[in-house]
């Protein structure tokens, strides 16, 4: 089967391609430093060489890691604290009900981003890197 990044020179990492390209770019209009420093470290992973053995545990501590043990679902986490009033003075502002229910879709968030099923895929791709 063919690839769409041919081999290059000296078998060096080629670029990001168009759609990842793109999705990098639109997402940067936040102009957040948060997310702009995810995002530079998001870039370097992707264009960095690594072994094999990097490379397993990247892609498990990126979304395949078990008990939660990965980005995806430090990411949940984030969410369901910044959807939270008490631990986000900001929201503090909004009527209760409104801060219950951003609450209460905060804590979905959190739910789903780290169910063990959300992380299964990642997880079976580290295992078949490793052979297992």
């Amino acid at each position: 089967m063919s690839s769409p990044f041919p081999s290059t020179e000296g078998n060096a990492v080629p670029a990001l391609g168009p759609d990842l390209e793109d999705l990098f770019e639109d997402l940067s209009a936040v102009h957040c430093p948060g997310i702009d420093q995810i995002f530079a470290g998001l870039r370097y992973i992707a264009l960095t060489r690594h072994n094999v053995d990097r490379t397993q545990t990247l892609i498990a501590t990126l979304a395949g890691g078990a008990d939660g043990l990965n980005v995806v679902s430090v990411i949940g986490q984030i969410i369901a604290r910044l959807a939270d009033a008490d631990t986000n003075p900001a929201l503090r502002q909004l009527p209760l009900e409104q801060q219950k229910h951003a609450r209460r879709e905060g804590d979905n968030a959190a739910y789903w981003l780290t169910d063990p099923d959300l992380h299964q895929t990642a997880s079976e791709t580290c295992a078949a890197i490793t052979g297992a």
